[in-house]
C-alpha cells in the first residue's frame, strides 16, 4: 500500500472562482460564519488542512488597476486571513490551518511573533506558506518601495527564513519557561537568550518574547516553481504546492527532491502537493456541464487581468497571433506563469488567454463522477511522485462537491488516513511522530537542547 495522500484545501480571504454563479458563496468572504462553516465541514470530512493564500497585490496594467479587474473581481478584493485563523481554531480540533506571509513585506521578527502566537492559539496546527509575494508590482506601489528583482527576492527570502528559524529555535531552551510561583521564577535566565543574526539582508540581536508553542517552528510550506523557488523549497520547506501539467510537475518534483538531498535533507521528507481542480458531480455529463458554466463566467479580459496579476505582463497590448514578446517576458513580478508559455512550441498570446480563461494558473482539471476523478488523480500521483493535493474551490466557492463525493471515494480506496485524532500539523503531514523540525532540517541546528519535549507539547 502506498503512503496515504495528504489533502489540503485552497482558499483566499477574498473573491475566488466563478463568483457570478448564483450558488457561489465567495462574495461572503467578509462574513465570519462563512469561514466557520467551511472549517467545520473540512474537519468533519477528514482533510488535513485548510490553506489561505494571501498577498497585498492586485492586477496592475500601466499606471493602475484595470477596470476589468474591478468589474470582474479578478484577484480583488481580499481580506487578511490571519485575522480569521484564531476563530477557525476555536471551532476545530484536528484541522491544520496554513496561511501566507510575504518575506518581501513582513519583517522576520513580525512573522516569528505572529506565527509563534498562532502555534499556541491552534494547539500546534499552524503552518506558514513562505512566499516572496504575489502581485509584486502592485505591492511595491502600495508600500512606496522600488521593485525588487525576481531572483534577489528569493535571496532575501532565504535570509528571512534563516533569521525566523533562529528566533523560533534559538531563543528558548526546553524548560526555559518555569512559572514557579513559590520560587518567584517565571523564566530561567540560563535558558533564554538573545539571538544574533548578521545576514546579507537582515540583521538582528534580540529575543522572541513568545515562548515556544507545540511545534516551536510552524510547519513550513512553499509555493513557487521557478528555479529559485524550487531551491528555497528544497532548503527549508516541509511541504510544497505546485501547479502545472503532469510532465512539468514530475520534473519540478524530481528537481526539488534532488536539491533537498544536496542540502543534506531526506528528499522524501518534503510533501509535494498538486494544486488540483476537481470538477465532480453525480455523472460525467453533469460534471462537464458544471465546467462549461464556470468557464463561461470568465471573459478573455478577465483572463488578461489575472495574467497581469501573476506576471506583470499586459497580454491585451500584445499581438494575439504571436507568442509572448521575449523581451517583455523578462518580468520581475513572477516567472512561473511566463516560463510555462515559452519554448519552441510556445502558444500564441490568444492561446495563453484562452488557457487562463479555462484554468488560470492550474493544470487541466480532473472531470467526471467521483470514481472517474479519483482514477485521474491516481494517475497523476503515479506519474509525478506527488504526495497529495491542494484542492481548489468548486463552482460554489467552497469544497462541498469534493467533500461529499470525492473524500468518501478516497476513503473507500484507502488513499487517505481515517485515524483523525488531534495532533500537530507537522505530525499529521510528516508522519514522523514528532511535532518538531526534523534533525537534518537547517532550523534544528539553532536549538541548543533537543533532549526534552516543550512544556507546551
Amino acid at each position: 500500500m502506498t503512503a496515504p495522500w495528504k489533502i489540503g484545501m485552497f482558499q483566499c480571504a477574498g473573491l475566488m472562482g466563478a463568483w457570478k454563479l448564483p450558488e457561489n458563496t465567495a462574495t461572503d468572504f467578509l462574513d465570519l460564519g462563512h469561514w466557520l462553516t467551511m472549517a467545520r465541514r473540512c474537519e468533519e470530512a477528514g482533510v488535513d488542512f485548510l490553506f489561505f493564500a494571501d498577498d497585498y497585490g492586485y492586477p496592475v496594467v500601466g499606471e493602475g488597476i484595470p477596470a476589468t479587474a474591478l468589474r470582474g473581481g479578478v484577484q480583488f478584493p481580499k481580506a487578511d486571513p490571519t485575522m480569521i485563523l484564531p476563530a477557525l481554531a476555536a471551532v476545530t480540533e484536528r484541522l491544520g490551518l496554513v496561511t501566507t506571509l510575504s518575506t518581501t513585506v513582513e519583517k522576520p521578527p513580525m512573522v516569528a511573533r505572529k506565527m509563534a502566537t498562532l502555534d499556541h492559539m491552534t494547539n500546534g496546527r499552524i503552518g506558514w506558506n513562505i512566499v516572496t509575494g504575489a502581485g509584486q508590482n502592485a505591492s511595491a506601489r502600495l508600500f512606496g518601495l522600488p521593485m525588487t528583482e525576481h531572483d534577489k527576492r528569493y535571496e532575501i527570502a532565504a535570509d528571512h527564513v534563516d533569521l525566523s528559524l533562529k528566533l523560533w529555535e534559538g531563543c528558548w531552551d526546553e524548560g526555559g519557561l518555569v512559572v514557579d510561583r513559590e520560587a518567584g521564577v517565571y523564566a530561567d535566565p540560563d535558558r533564554v537568550r538573545e539571538i544574533s543574526h548578521d545576514g546579507p539582508h537582515f540583521s538582528s540581536r534580540g529575543i522572541l518574547t513568545v515562548p515556544p508553542g507545540p511545534q516551536r517552528t510552524p510547519m513550513l510550506f512553499q509555493a513557487g516553481a521557478s528555479a529559485p523557488g524550487r531551491d528555497l523549497a528544497a532548503r527549508y520547506a516541509e511541504a510544497v504546492f505546485l501547479a502545472a501539467e503532469v510532465p512539468a510537475l514530475a520534473a519540478q518534483i524530481a528537481d526539488i527532491r534532488r536539491r533537498a538531498e544536496e542540502y543534506g535533507r531526506d528528499p522524501r521528507s518534503i510533501r509535494c502537493l498538486i494544486a488540483g481542480t476537481f470538477v465532480v458531480a453525480g455523472t460525467d455529463a453533469e460534471a462537464r456541464a458544471l465546467r462549461d458554466r464556470s468557464t463561461g463566467t470568465r471573459s478573455l479580459d478577465d483572463a488578461a487581468a489575472s495574467y497581469a496579476f501573476f506576471t506583470g505582463l499586459d497580454l491585451s497590448a500584445m499581438d494575439p497571433d504571436k507568442p509572448l514578446d521575449v523581451d517583455a517576458a523578462l518580468t520581475q513580478t513572477g516567472r512561473t506563469n511566463v516560463e510555462r508559455f515559452l519554448g519552441p512550441d510556445a502558444p500564441t498570446v490568444r492561446e495563453i488567454l484562452e488557457e487562463f480563461q479555462r484554468n488560470s494558473v492550474m493544470g487541466a482539471p480532473f472531470i467526471g463522477d467521483a470514481s472517474q476523478v479519483v482514477d485521474q488523480a491516481q494517475a497523476a500521483i503515479e506519474a509525478t511522485d506527488a504526495d497529495g493535493f491542494l484542492v481548489q474551490p468548486d463552482h460554489t466557492g467552497t469544497f462541498d462537491s469534493f467533500l461529499d463525493l470525492v473524500m468518501p471515494e478516497l476513503r473507500a480506496r484507502d488513499l487517505v488516513e481515517t485515524d483523525r485524532h488531534p495532533m500537530t500539523l507537522r505530525e499529521r503531514l510528516s508522519g514522523s511522530g514528532s511535532p518538531y523540525l526534523a534533525p537534518e532540517h537547517p532550523g534544528a541546528a539553532y536549538r541548543r537542547d533537543l533532549s526534552e519535549r516543550s512544556v507546551f507539547a
